[in-house]
């Protein structure tokens, strides 16, 4: 018998629209995108005793802090080991076990306010959350790049993209929750984590019962598939999950993403403090560093900072479709190649900008650097089913994720605690994050060498056609193709979407357009700072 989240009833009959399952995806991975929103809590959270202010056994920030690391150790632990457990069972059943961990992650850290308990935050959000992260991230891969071969890294940039925007829509939101619960006895964050519970957890399981797959054999109408190049960057042949760890590629892209995103990801959780660090009191008309600040002048460039950490959100999330988009043209490979040379030339030109007092150059400088921050998570899948085939390409993203992982940790510690000791050493505010830039720079020419190490799998390494047919079978696709065929004898190969799916595509746009567009009017509110 055929349960409801069976893989066999996500499989799509002849008709159906590929442009819903866009959507479907943003619906997930806006929910999840909130991870990068965290921070919204720890101030009130730091005074969830006191309430009006901290006492004795209200949480420290930096205690807190915890909640955002585990986020990302999980994300990639999970993703690793149930990646093969999505290609098996199919995107809907991964989507739902996602909501249940990214909801009720809201729901124990909620008891864990209540109670005072930090462990239940850190078990809540941050291990149980965590795996609803990883598998929320990676279960629209594999069926988004089936469904658009002809543009798999403009397909996966428009639902990575959602992770980008989520902190956009979940982070003003959560502020204003907080605001609205906040009484003289309660912060207002027990009640705000109860409510974005509820609304991630229905937003993702609609996204999740959005799913659908393409029956075995399904291409889009009237694509060929493209001859095989001299190069042979994008292959025809499908490797195994449990052979990818034995060719050099699977690491060499390890070490790409690793690099770049270690380069990038420490740089936005500290982007704020190094603005008005650098520029001081001239980012709001005064010749005076950031240590002579009072502190009525502080939060005014505190304002300041954080348009400007909206701003680069907004770049972040635009990357990660253009990029992606534009790999379907000049191929992944001398796509990184344009991350890793150019990140390198900006990082390096950063300190230069501070010395020369312009705000302007220095904020473009990271706002172009975010964009291939994001753009290097968004056409790394798309790179993946290059090399190594479709089959598994959702369980190969998710043991790659585990480089996010670790730059989750490498990142923000080498900013962080190089910072420290600039300053320990005596230099000045202005200039501590000097060192780091250029160390960051040296991160992404590593990067260069290893995308320029990567070539095309040999042959030796695909399975037999033999073998894709029992892996086929194991996953249930002919058993989805037969499925298909008996509902309409039409060909699984080259349908049309029929006429009145075109209002259903513009309703699931619609319902996560209008989400996402006030989330960014949010942002630009707050980035308008800069320039006032």
């Amino acid at each position: 018998m055929i349960g409801l989240l069976d893989k066999e009833r996500t499989i799509a009959k002849p008709g159906f629209n590929r442009w819903l399952v866009p959507p479907a995806a943003l619906a997930i991975h806006l929910s999840i995108g909130m991870a990068y929103g965290f921070s919204v809590f720890w101030l009130p959270l730091s005074r969830a005793l006191g309430v009006t202010g901290p006492v004795p056994g209200d949480w420290k920030i930096s205690t807190l802090g915890w909640m955002y690391t585990l986020f990302f150790v999980f994300l990639g632990g999970s993703a690793a080991v149930f990646g093969r457990w999505l290609e098996r069972n199919g995107p809907r059943k991964a989507g739902v076990a996602a909501a249940f961990c990214w909801g009720g992650g809201f729901f124990i850290s909620a008891l864990g306010v209540h109670l005072h308990q930090i462990a239940l935050l850190w078990i809540g959000s941050g291990v149980i959350g965590g795996c609803g992260l990883g598998l929320g991230y990676i279960s629209p891969v594999s069926t988004l790049i089936k469904w658009f071969p002809d543009k798999r890294g403009m397909a996966t940039g428009m639902a990575i993209m959602g992770f980008g925007g989520g902190a956009m829509i979940g982070a003003p939101l959560a502020d204003r929750l907080i605001k609205l619960y906040a009484t003289s006895t309660s912060v207002g964050v027990k009640e705000t984590f109860l409510t974005m519970g509820a609304i991630y957890f229905a937003a993702m399981l609609a996204g999740a019962f959005l799913y659908r797959i393409p029956p075995a054999g399904w291409t889009p109408t009237g694509w060929v598939p493209p001859a095989k190049k001299a190069d042979g960057m994008i292959t025809h042949g499908h490797v195994h999950i449990d052979a990818v760890h034995k060719i050099p590629q699977f690491w060499l892209l390890w070490a790409v993403l690793c690099l770049n995103v270690s380069a990038g990801i420490g740089i936005i959780g500290m982007a704020s403090p190094m603005l008005q660090e650098v520029f001081g009191g001239r980012l709001i008309g005064l010749a005076k560093a950031f240590t002579e600040l009072s502190i009525e002048e502080k939060a005014l460039t505190a304002t300041i900072g954080a348009g400007f950490a909206g701003l680069l959100s907004l770049f972040n999330i635009a990357g990660r479709f253009f990029w992606a988009s534009l790999s379907d043209y000049i191929g992944r490979k001398r796509t990184y190649v344009i991350f890793f040379a150019l990140g390198a030339v900006l990082y390096a030109a950063a300190p230069f900008a501070g010395d020369t007092k312009s705000v302007a150059l220095f904020v473009a400088l990271f706002c172009l650097i975010l964009t291939m921050y994001g753009g290097g998570f968004a056409t790394i899948p798309a790179y993946l089913a290059d090399l190594f085939g479709t089959q598994f390409v959702g369980a190969i993203h998710g043991r790659l994720l585990t480089a996010w992982s670790t730059a989750g940790i490498l990142g923000p510690v080498l900013v962080n605690y190089i910072r420290e000791f600039q300053l320990k050493r005596g230099v000045p505010n202005e200039s501590a994050y000097n060192t780091t830039l250029y160390i960051l720079a040296g991160l992404l020419l590593l990067g260069f060498l290893a995308n320029i190490l990567v070539r095309p799998v040999a042959a030796k390494h695909f399975m037999s056609d033999e073998a894709l047919a029992r892996e086929r079978a194991l996953g249930h696709a002919k058993g989805a193709l037969d499925a298909a065929k008996a509902e309409a004898p039409v060909p699984a190969a080259g349908w049309r979407p029929s006429r009145g799916s075109w209002l259903e595509v513009a309703a699931a746009w619609a319902l996560v357009g209008i989400p996402l567009g006030w989330g960014i009017l949010q942002t630009v509110g707050k980035a308008a700072s800069l320039f006032r």
